[in-house]
């Protein structure tokens, strides 16, 4: 059996730390070296010719991502993709995959002692199998495999409308990794820091399948496409036809907030589009009677459990006005909204 001989690329000098405590653990691993971002890994791959790589999906600069697709076409070695956002295994873990990785494997963040061992002992044997030949290019998901709802996805009609706070980009950065390439058309309204929202955009939009884009008034909403608003000038509606076109309001704030999510899930029931809408996590009241309204008339709505770090503030008062038809953790809540939004789950209704 061949030895392993890793390059570990992670910009976080603690998951770095982490990475080759859980390598150095497994037998016939050794750690070479470490990188912080595609600059300095290039040079480690030259100088330390490791025969494994394991990189980062989100890194400052070039993005694992696009680092990978480099490696696979410059200098092909074994890599296994590492990240928070790739263990629902679509979206993002299925483009590492297309392009080349042998595996994505979850960082195994806040876990339990029993879990850090089973890490050690998975990606252990993934690094050894892929070194030796027995783990090819387009491998698996570690951590839960694919999810059933984005494997043969097929879009029914319906929009998806999420609205979060400030504290929910961490969850909808898992969220958006998951949704497939040919995702339900989606609008996300955000109240949160116009800075903060643009950034989350910049990092994210290389590393998911689906294409995130800013809203603008009058965009016809396209399957495949996440559009953000975040402006805090504008209201963000959905207007409907087929297609369903993006409208931008410039309106008084609703409650203190805009863009408002109260408005913008009202405004569906009010228009009555086929829709399935979603409150994440994030501080104050707002999008707590707009769901009930969509609920009401008889729509299926999610609601994100909120994080331990986030704020679950808006999530308790939708709970409390009954507005979710789905109280959901993030690693579920994307998932469901594709089941919700897809043909077999309207066959099932159906058959039922």
């Amino acid at each position: 059996m061949k030895e392993a001989r890793v390059l570990v690329v992670d910009d976080s000098a603690a998951m770095r730390a982490l990475f080759c405590d859980i390598l150095e653990q497994s037998r016939n691993v050794e750690v070479i070296g470490t990188a912080r971002n595609a600059d300095d890994a290039r040079d480690q791959i030259e100088e330390l010719k490791p025969n494994i790589i394991t990189l980062d999906v989100e890194m400052p600069g070039m993005s694992g991502i696009d680092f990978l697709q480099e490696i696979m076409e410059e200098n092909p070695l074994p890599v296994v993709m590492l990240s928070s956002i790739t263990q629902s295994g679509t979206g993002t873990a299925q483009r590492a995959l297309d392009l080349g990785a042998v595996a994505c494997f979850p960082k195994p963040v806040n876990t339990s002692q029993e879990n850090f061992k089973a890490a050690v002992a998975e990606l252990g044997k993934i690094v050894l199998d892929a070194v030796n030949g027995e783990l090819k290019s387009g491998g698996e998901v570690a951590g839960g495999g694919a999810d059933e709802a984005a494997a043969g996805y097929e879009w029914d009609g319906k929009v998806l409308a999420l609205s979060g706070g400030n504290t929910s980009l961490g969850p909808l950065r898992q969220i958006l990794a998951a949704l497939p390439a040919n995702c339900p058309p989606t609008l996300i309204t955000l109240d949160c820091d116009e800075g903060d929202a643009q950034d989350f955009m910049t990092k994210l939009s290389s590393s998911v399948a689906c294409t995130l884009a800013k809203a603008s008034n009058g965009a016809v909403m396209e399957q495949g496409t996440v559009y953000i608003a975040y402006d805090s000038d504008y209201h963000a509606m959905i207007e409907a036809g087929p297609p369903p076109v993006l409208r931008l309001v410039d309106r008084d704030p609703v409650g203190g907030v805009r863009p408002s999510a109260d408005l913008l899930f009202g405004a569906l029931t009010r228009a009555g589009i086929d829709c399935v809408g979603g409150l994440l996590e994030g501080p104050g009241t707002d999008g707590a009677k707009g769901l009930a309204m969509l609920r009401d008339a008889g729509k299926e709505t999610l609601l994100q459990q909120a994080t331990v770090a986030g704020n679950g503030e808006r999530i308790d008062a939708a709970r409390r006005a009954s507005a979710g038809t789905h109280y959901l953790g993030v690693e579920e809540l994307a998932a469901k909204a594709l089941e919700l939004t897809s043909k077999a789950a309207g066959a099932d209704q159906l058959a039922a």
